[in-house]
């Protein structure tokens, strides 16, 4: 039952994502903006863009994730399917994970792809790309989660965009230093593995706790 309540909600999930392409595209293009502003600030050149260009592309893809968390929950708030996923026979927890993941698949994932191209603009040390890579597939799935915990929160508040930046960032604070961490390690010649431990361990509790937690404010939101 819970993995036919997962494919029936990640099917729908991908029938409204269809249905808004353009919308489905703004995480991404935020993140190509996002980094593009960043080299033309920076005058284009290598030397300048070279050691800061790790931190940026972590700073775009946690950006583009924060654009897209307000509507995690509210669009089902809004048309009762959220009521329905508390009457379902399966665990709230679960559908709110499955949730998420789709939110991460469908926002970050995308940004993670081009971050090989977005690199190029930002003339990323190519030695330094493996472990890039390797925090953002292990970081970025915390901050969705940690999102949605928030969303989970702000969901029964109107007009909560700013409020729900105001709470995810400090949370996100951790994440991005240990992601961006790991490759200034690498870059410096010292050892990224302990920092993508941290980021493994981190996920592991994250996955643990983060579906209940967001599942019970959800339902303290709908009381």
């Amino acid at each position: 039952m819970m993995w036919q309540a997962a494919r029936a909600l990640m099917l729908r999930d991908l029938r409204l994502l269809w249905a808004r392409r353009g919308d489905a595209l703004q995480p991404a293009l935020f993140a190509l903006l996002t980094v593009v502003l960043f080299a033309l600030g920076l005058g284009g050149e290598a030397r300048a863009l070279a050691p800061v260009a790790a931190a940026v592309l972590w700073l775009a893809v946690l950006l583009a994730g924060l654009l897209a968390l307000d509507t995690l929950f509210r669009g089902d708030a809004e048309d009762g399917s959220l009521e329905q996923w508390m009457l379902a026979p399966v665990p709230l927890w679960w559908l709110v994970l499955v949730r998420t993941l789709m939110h991460w698949a469908t926002t970050a994932l995308p940004v993670i792809v081009a971050v090989p191209l977005l690199g190029e603009l930002l003339h990323l040390p190519h030695a330094q790309l493996p472990v890039l890579l390797a925090s953002l597939l292990l970081g970025t799935p915390i901050l969705s989660l940690l999102g949605a915990v928030v969303a989970a929160l702000t969901v029964g508040m109107r007009r909560a965009g700013i409020l729900l930046a105001l709470l995810a960032l400090p949370l996100y604070v951790p994440v991005l230093v240990f992601g961006a961490g790991a490759v200034a390690a690498q870059a410096q010649g010292l050892d990224a593995v302990g920092a993508l431990l941290l980021l493994g361990a981190g996920l592991v509790l994250a996955l643990a706790l983060a579906p209940a937690t967001a599942a019970a404010a959800l339902r303290i939101a709908h009381s």
